[in-house]
């Protein structure tokens, strides 16, 4: 049974959870200092877990149909991309189930919260549900950042606030937009790192929008310093000036923008591995495949997003008590 469970969770690509949970414990921490409901959050969270581990499967059901277009595609896709569909340790329909069945459990979930919190929940799940399930091919006309940046900014800190006070907030509004847009960053670092593959199929991601990967690479630099300018606005706006610690993140920032630089020039370059990368998720299936490239850099964009996160949380925390 265990064994069943860790599978599911590597072809749902849980190892970019982390992700979600930390936006889900920011907007959770800041509904609870507000006299929330702890246990309406905490079924809020098992919704938007079940959610992006749905979006992640569809995505791979999407990309796999592309994949097996043509050759020349499937040879030009990172060795990762769509891995245990291609090795045959699942099929493609039965993908397809697992990623309904998710979807379904988010949306059960969803009623629940409904019944307990109001009308407001069916909403905002309707949109996410929509964001999910088309998120790939969002990604193929450019708007996969746009799509990430609604579902995990507006959506997810409303929809947790609203399911924990039964009311909307504009200050909680403005915050999401920060820690959203730290998750786009991580998004962006992903079609930065599948830019070939994308290219040679053909599907229109805003990094493949750019002539070549170098002038993509600013767009990170981007979302980036965005992300740190709403958290300055966060910070003016509540007066809650501890925020601005979530900057001890930026040295990482860097790090990350000069490791794709690098990348960029050799793909098959392996940085060397340091505390900033862990945990490595299923490193042994990584090493045996050989994309420790490809993934020691996502893991820095996803571990990049849960430090800040977490620093957001902290200044909550201090504002409250002091």
């Amino acid at each position: 049974m265990i064994s069943k469970i860790v599978f599911w969770l590597n072809c749902s690509r849980a190892f970019a959870l982390p992700v979600t949970i930390m936006s889900w414990f920011v907007a959770f921490i800041f509904a609870l200092l507000k006299g929330g409901s702890p246990v309406n959050g905490f079924i809020a969270l098992l919704g938007v877990s079940c959610a992006h581990l749905s979006a992640n499967i569809f995505d791979d059901y999407f990309d796999y149909k592309i994949l097996v277009a043509s050759p020349e595609i499937m040879n030009s896709a990172q060795v990762c991309k769509c891995k245990l569909i291609r090795d045959g340790s699942i099929s493609h329909n039965k993908l397809l189930f697992m990623g309904v069945l998710f979807l379904s459990i988010a949306a059960f979930l969803g009623l629940i919260l409904t019944f307990l919190a109001g009308v407001g929940v069916i909403w905002i799940a309707f949109l996410a549900a929509f964001f999910v399930v088309f998120y790939s091919k969002f990604t193929m006309v450019g708007l996969g950042e746009l799509a990430v940046f609604i579902t995990y900014g507006p959506l997810l800190f409303e929809g947790v606030f609203y399911s924990m006070n039964k009311s909307f907030s504009l200050d909680i509004l403005i915050l999401s937009f920060a820690v959203a847009l730290f998750v786009v960053a991580f998004l962006y670092t992903h079609t930065l790192l599948d830019y070939d593959g994308d290219l040679c199929a053909h599907k229109k991601t805003l990094a493949c929008a750019f002539e070549n990967k170098n002038i993509a690479l600013l767009m990170l630099f981007l979302f980036y310093a965005l992300g740190f300018a709403c958290t300055i606005l966060f910070a003016f706006i509540s007066h809650n000036y501890f925020i601005l610690i979530s900057f001890l993140t930026l040295p990482l920032v860097v790090r990350l923008y000069n490791s794709l630089v690098l990348y960029i020039k050799d793909k098959n370059s392996v940085p060397e591995i340091s505390w900033w990368y862990y945990p490595l998720d299923n490193w042994k299936h990584i090493v045996s495949e050989g994309s420790q490239s490809f993934y020691l850099r996502l893991f820095l964009a996803r571990n990049i997003n849960t430090y800040f996160s977490f620093f957001v949380c902290f200044s909550l925390i201090l504002e409250k008590i002091f």
